[in-house]
């Protein structure tokens, strides 16, 4: 006799596949607070520069204030972005595969029109509800199994299979609307923007004969952001109305693009995907820059320091060429050197990138000069202001002021560092170390009292 309720169970398991993609990148934010599955986020001046630029005129456009939404970057090679609340996240493999910076802006500008439509509450309201209407079908379905003998066997899977359609189409339509409505917006910031839909369109266009095409391995974008041909028509509609469909990416910004992806492509890819990205052009800017990027990873410092000053000076002004220096002369055993190039990369660097400041005091704990180790915690400490997450700077603080005798400073900066690092227990201790030791009410012992009464926030 057929099982009557295999499919009531496919329907369950059909709406809780479609759950799991829906809540995807809630459940990622979730794991990263608690500490459990952390994403891997990457910092990197240069390219988080390049993103503040992409964003701000949207952002702008959008009426969020500067700093309303925070951008990070995750090493992942999978095309993949999306958004937590007013935080936005972009895999390294979206920015790599983006062949012009209009790609990754037109996806950026599709997650802003996700937070400012206010989908992820209404994605969150509707999953609440639908976790209890699943729950309440298949209550109400084994039930009527119950009660009913061999008839209410066969309603009872109707029951269950009925709702669990319901919650389906719901789920489906809610998600299908949504990324209308994100599209539209993103479509409407652009033009704001005087940029081109071209990208964005390009993207979606792709994403669909990859889904065509694909084999078991598909990238979380589109299974997050379903693509059909109805939806990339609508989009092409929206983006040749524009009057800037036209519009080329500046060639400046296409060349800090295109050293984003090499650097990205050297740090993380395959053997010979550098090549392969940029065949075109194999003696081009970006190429180069890679090629040094992957020289000096495979410890070849001495050759890979010729072709970065060749850049230099080509690029005199670009301030990322000179942290690149710095950090090759840095390991390659030239603190001083390093100091130097840092130095002219700061002065060039008009976003005030805290991760510079704090690259320069660790060279100049490096160079064993005593008389800089002053110097080297007015670094860190102004990259600590403008970017105070980061534990390395933090380690790099108490080192310095360990270095300079003053102990109880050195255990409240190692607090900070174990903090940031998630590390909540190793950090309370610290700081319980340190406070007593430190003068009371200053900024040092407040956040020691900060740290000791931390308690991490509890998830459902």
């Amino acid at each position: 006799m057929p099982d009557p309720w295999k499919g009531s169970a496919a329907a369950v398991r059909a709406v809780a596949a479609l759950m799991v993609l829906l809540t995807a990148s809630i459940a990622s934010s979730v794991a990263m607070a608690q500490g459990k599955a952390r994403l891997p986020l990457v910092r990197d001046a240069e390219i988080e520069a390049l993103l503040q630029d992409y964003t701000t005129p949207i952002f702008r456009a959008a009426g969020l204030g500067s700093g309303a939404i925070a951008v990070y970057i995750i090493n992942d090679r999978r095309f993949n972005a999306f958004v937590t609340g007013r935080r936005m996240f972009i895999n390294t493999g979206a920015i790599m595969a983006a062949e012009t910076p209009n790609e990754i802006i037109g996806v950026m500008a599709h997650e802003t029109g996700h937070v400012i439509g206010g989908h992820q509450a209404g994605l969150r309201d509707r999953l609440d509800k639908a976790n209890l209407m699943a729950a309440l079908a298949v209550i109400a379905g084994a039930g009527a199994a119950i009660l009913g003998g061999e008839a209410g066997s066969a309603a009872g899977p109707a029951l269950a299979l009925g709702g669990q359609s319901a919650l389906l189409r719901s789920l489906l339509a809610y998600r299908r609307s949504e990324e209308a409505a994100a599209d539209n917006t993103a479509i409407r910031l652009l033009t704001e923007t005087r940029q081109s839909g071209r990208g964005i369109l390009r993207t979606m266009e792709r994403f669909s004969q990859d889904l065509l095409f694909s084999g078991s391995r598909i990238d979380p974008y589109m299974q997050s952001h379903p693509m059909p041909r109805e939806r990339i028509a609508l989009l092409e509609n929206l983006a040749r109305e524009s009057p800037h469909f036209e519009t080329s990416d500046p060639p400046e910004l296409q060349l800090r693009h295109d050293m984003a992806r090499a650097k990205i492509a050297a740090y993380t890819g395959q053997p010979g995907e550098l090549q392969s990205l940029f065949a075109k052009d194999p003696q081009g800017a970006a190429a180069r820059y890679g090629l040094a990027i992957a020289l000096f990873l495979r410890g070849q410092t001495a050759q890979a320091v010729p072709v970065i000053d060749r850049l230099i000076a080509e690029q005199p002004k670009n301030p990322y060429l000179y942290e690149m220096k710095g950090e090759m002369l840095l390991r390659g055993g030239d603190p001083a050197g390093a100091t130097r190039a840092l130095q002219s990369a700061i002065s060039l660097d008009r976003n005030k990138s805290g991760l510079i400041r704090v690259l320069l005091g660790h060279a100049m704990l490096e160079t064993r000069d005593s008389t800089l180790v002053d110097k080297a915690i007015v670094e860190i400490k102004a990259g600590l202001s403008r970017d105070p997450s980061n534990a390395r700077g933090h380690g790099l603080l108490a080192r310095a002021y360990a270095a300079k005798g003053e102990p109880d400073l050195a255990r409240a900066a190692a607090a900070e560092e174990a903090f940031y690092a998630t590390n909540i227990k190793d950090a309370q201790g610290l700081a319980k170390m340190a406070q007593p030791k430190l003068k009371h009410g200053s900024p040092e012992w407040l956040r020691m009292q900060d740290i000791i009464d931390y308690k991490p926030p509890k998830y459902k």
